[in-house]
């Protein structure tokens, strides 16, 4: 500790000062806090919500801080607004961090705005039911004019939560959402390549479910294909009362544990590649593709290797 004028003297000698500002850190009581188990659906469903979610970062990665970009009058009241909602419900805190995202406003439909964080690791806002590692939450801070917070859910865009998107997840594992394929059981028999594309657009999203996928829709893949003429008969009709037969009956897929080992198995054919992640003798997730028109000139060694590179 030094006195003004002495400052000042070292000043005038051209030293070279720096300014320390120091506080006491007081103990936050935490019994007031907003906290995951309060919000009414996790209570219900306390089995299902046993997650924390954590933040890979490539070694070496250093923090990443941005200047909050410029809002207009209307966006920064609308901004308050969000930030004193996601607040109230304990789904953010104010933070120290040296991380640090902007924030942007992306107007929708109706006129309305939908704050997003463009950040290295993207975020944008819902999926609040998963809980993240405390040690990663400073990963998660968004920069404002107002100053900095931080996440303590997970929110929607961040990597591995797309995955879940329209399937339902408990404690059992992962199932197709029967909700979502009322639509694929009453679907009519495709009259155009148009109509393929359409149903097989919607019905990949759910590949996952169903093993051998991309071998059972080749007959139908193969109509939408350039300069090839739309012949629909009893092949493509097979493969399409078998996909919409497995996609109702789809199984129940495990939730990988990190702390398990896996098991990959995979094969190949002269018509494709497939693979099934599984653990504990459950299947995870279900892979395949068709072979490519350079990948039918390669060897049966080399499709195996092929299968296990793709696996």
């Amino acid at each position: 500790m030094i006195s003004y004028t002495k400052a000042q003297e070292y000043l005038l000698k051209g030293c070279d000062v720096f300014l320390a500002h120091i506080t006491m850190k007081e103990a936050k009581d935490k019994s007031n806090e907003k906290r995951l188990e309060d919000v009414p659906i996790v209570k219900d469903f306390l089995e299902v919500f046993p997650i924390e979610f954590q933040i890979d970062l490539v070694p070496g990665a250093a923090p990443v801080a941005r200047a909050p970009y410029r809002l207009t009058p209307s966006e920064m009241k609308e901004l308050a607004k969000q930030l004193q909602e996601l607040s109230d419900k304990g789904f953010i805190r104010p933070s120290s961090s040296p991380w640090g995202a902007p924030v942007l406003f992306i107007k929708k439909k109706d006129r309305s705005f939908r704050s997003s964080v463009y950040s290295k690791i993207d975020l944008r806002s819902g999926y609040h039911q998963l809980r993240i590692h405390e040690e990663d939450i400073p990963k998660t801070v968004f920069t404002i004019r107002y100053g900095y917070y931080e996440f303590q859910v997970m929110p929607f865009g961040l990597t591995n939560a797309l995955a879940f998107l329209e399937h339902v997840i408990n404690s059992k594992g992962i199932h197709v959402d029967l909700a979502k394929i009322e639509s694929i059981k009453d679907w009519a028999s495709p009259k155009s390549s148009t109509e393929i594309y359409q149903f097989l657009g919607l019905v990949g999203y759910y590949r996952r479910f169903i093993e051998g996928f991309s071998k059972i829709s080749k007959p139908m893949t193969k109509l939408t294909q350039k300069n090839v003429k739309f012949d629909y008969g009893e092949k493509e009709e097979a493969a399409f009362q078998l996909i919409k037969q497995k996609l109702c009956s789809a199984p129940i897929l495990a939730l990988p544990k990190g702390s398990k080992n896996f098991i990959v198995c995979c094969d190949a054919s002269h018509k494709g590649l497939g693979g099934v992640l599984m653990q504990n003798e459950k299947v995870i997730a279900y892979a395949s593709r068709k072979l490519k028109i350079h990948e039918k000139n390669y060897t049966t060694h080399d499709l195996e290797l092929g299968a296990v590179v793709f696996a």
